[in-house]
């Protein structure tokens, strides 16, 4: 008996022994392989790692605040309330994330869980330490009273466990879902001791308890908000940390619209600005400023996928149910002539959900992709194996006769037919009748348009605009029929792909599905992307669920751009090298010395033209008493 007692004993040091050999403890964690910074870093390569601090930002931000919790779906959340996270992504990788709360974590090969240590330096800005309960505290607490959305991306999360006095596990209901480690280590950590004697379920304008580089220092409800640097930030040294955070204050006024934020960037009310209008980009900024180089206007490649931005059917109506209608209705979006007349040809046409990178779908399927495909052959498309997507296409005249006459054929397939020039079902008895819902004004114009050539298919079609908080609700409880939307995209899509087309996310407000699929060949394409243990499986089970989203044409894809487009006053440093997804006001500087040289060369520019309209009054003046000199003579004479 002792024998087989030690032989068990043995054999049991020896199992915890490979168990442990199983796991992996780092400083960091990439989604797929090893992250490109080792664990000796010092700084990312994208950062200027001497840049000096000080001086301020003033930004921009449209509409409106009235609370500082973002975790609630109650109020407009304004800038600065976030909390830090265990980890940190880099902006030069496809998704990699570094400890920032966290010195590191542990995984097993299967990443079934994963563990985390807390820095023993980490603490609040009123210099309590940020703990274990922290951790546990915050994914409980997000999870029962924080938005719907919480409840469902931690969904495969199903506690937290305290380990040690600073070492939490996450333990997993999911073992195939490899980005979970990634998705708690982005997790926000909220002060367990600040909200003990306050309600998280209701808005607040008391500037919360945080963590991070910044803290509220003033601000007023809906107009502005003020950040202040925190000179003695526990993590400033960090590697993941040096070289940003720079400015000594932020300030974010908040405005209007759009059109009040130009004159306020141009007026240098405000410092910086991404143009996300083309109209604008292309007219707006028609002023001396710029022409002088003192307020720079950049075209900046970049590299992220772009995602899809689109008109998104609401499948859960009838009229939108069969592929054949969605399908022939966008021959009735001219994007040719939309881009030469509206945006001066600055945009793309999106043919992709992940655009601009290399998980987008193109040409036919091939190698691991078609081995994918080819397990579900009998149960889509048949067109998928046959025909490159590509979205209509027009001469850009702005009269797409061609395309309104395919429209045609497909709608009389679906079996709508033209009746006293009103597209009704076969029976005679339903129009064809549905509305667009906006919520921004300047989209209209681009709507509009389309709206037309749908009238010329005999499809009663309204364009409604709402504000925003109608619309946000009219979304959540499903109540559209078309809604101008989109769905962003990073080089590592995972996790939120259940949330953007998964058949149990269709009915759910607090996920993104807006078109109400409902595909168990999508749910088990997305399962595989999620469970990809390679970059290359990733990318072919990406690319394999694009192409079936674009072949039931859920959505109409409208277009995208490859280029960040910024103005910014010239008084602040640039790091040498640009990431991959662009650049960032977080990796900036205050520069003092091009500040002085513009505000010297401001003031020399507002000197001349103040001396041009004194001359201009002068001429105007000597014209004017030359005028009533000359009347005056007149009248003696005569």
């Amino acid at each position: 008996m002792k024998t087989v007692a030690r032989i068990a004993l043995i054999l049991t040091m020896l199992t915890c022994s490979l168990a442990q050999a199983e796991t992996i403890k780092s400083h960091g964690i990439a989604m797929h392989g090893t992250p490109k910074y080792t664990e000796n870093f010092r700084h990312y390569e994208y950062v200027n790692p001497v840049a000096p601090k000080g001086g301020q930002l003033k930004l921009g931000a449209v509409g409106t605040f009235d609370s500082f919790n973002p975790y609630i779906p109650k109020g407009n959340a304004g800038a600065g309330a976030t909390m830090e996270t265990l980890m940190t992504t880099s902006a030069d990788e496809p998704f990699s994330a570094y400890g920032l709360i966290a010195e590191s974590i542990e995984v097993p090969e299967d990443r079934s869980w994963a563990q985390f240590t807390i820095r023993k330096e980490a603490k609040w800005h009123d210099g309590q330490p940020i703990t274990v309960d922290d951790v546990i505290w915050s994914l409980n607490t997000l999870k029962e009273f924080g938005h719907p959305f919480y409840r469902f991306y931690y969904g495969d999360v199903s506690s937290a466990v305290k380990i040690s006095s600073d070492t939490v596990k996450f333990e997993f209901s999911d073992n195939t879902n490899r980005e979970l480690p990634l998705i708690v280590g982005q997790m926000p950590i909220l002060p367990k001791h600040y909200w003990d004697d306050k309600d998280f379920t209701l808005t607040t304008l008391e500037p919360p308890l945080s963590s991070g580089p910044y803290r509220i220092k003033n601000f007023e409800p809906g107009r502005f908000i003020t950040l202040e640097r925190v000179e003695d930030y526990w993590g400033i040294n960090l590697p993941v940390n040096i070289g940003t955070n720079n400015f000594d204050t932020i300030r974010i006024d908040y405005y209007r619209d759009e059109t009040v934020i130009r004159e306020a960037l141009k007026s240098g009310d405000i410092d910086y600005r991404e143009e996300n209008q083309a109209k604008a980009w292309a007219l707006d900024y028609d002023t001396p400023a710029v022409a002088q180089g003192r307020l720079k206007k950049v075209n900046l490649r970049h590299y992220n996928p772009t995602g899809m931005q689109a008109f998104v059917y609401n499948t859960r109506r009838p009229i939108f149910q069969d592929p054949r209608v969605r399908k022939a209705l966008a021959y009735a979006f001219d994007f040719e002539w939309t881009n030469k007349n509206l945006f001066f040809g600055q945009y793309t046409r999106t043919r992709s959900f992940f655009s601009n990178s290399d998980l987008a779908s193109r040409d036919l399927p091939t190698g691991l992709e078609l081995k994918i495909l080819e397990k579900y052959k009998n149960k889509i498309p048949e067109s998928i194996f046959t025909t490159p997507y590509q979205p209509p296409a027009t001469d850009s005249l702005g009269w797409p006769r061609d395309n309104l006459t395919v429209a045609q054929e497909l709608l009389k397939e679906a079996g709508w037919t033209i009746n006293d020039m009103t597209l009704t079902n076969s029976d005679g008895e339903q129009l064809f009748t549905f509305e667009i819902l906006l919520y921004s004004e300047g989209f209209e114009r681009i709507v509009l348009p389309f709206a037309r050539n749908l009238k010329k298919l005999g499809i009663d079609v309204r364009v409604r605009r709402v504000d925003q908080t109608q619309y946000i609700n009219r979304v959540r409880n499903f109540d559209y029929d078309m809604i101008v939307s989109g769905w962003g995209s990073s080089e590592s899509p995972g996790n939120e792909q259940f949330g953007h087309w998964s058949s149990s996310a269709a009915d759910s407000p607090a996920a993104s599905n807006y078109a109400g699929v409902r595909d168990p060949v999508i749910d088990e394409l997305i399962s595989g992307l999620v469970q990809a243990k390679s970059r290359e499986e990733l990318v072919a089970n990406t690319r394999a669920l694009d192409r079936l989203l674009l072949s039931e044409h859920y959505v109409i894809p409208q277009w995208h751009l490859t280029s960040q487009r910024i103005l910014y006053w010239d008084k602040f440093g640039l790091p040498k090298i640009t990431p991959k997804s662009g650049t960032s006001t977080n990796l900036w500087w205050f520069d003092r010395k091009k500040s002085e040289q513009l505000s010297l060369s401001t003031s020399a520019q507002r000197n001349e033209t103040n001396s041009n309209w004194l001359a201009y009054a002068l001429v105007a003046l000597i014209l004017l008493i030359g005028a009533l000199t000359f009347n005056r003579i007149k009248r003696k004479k005569s």
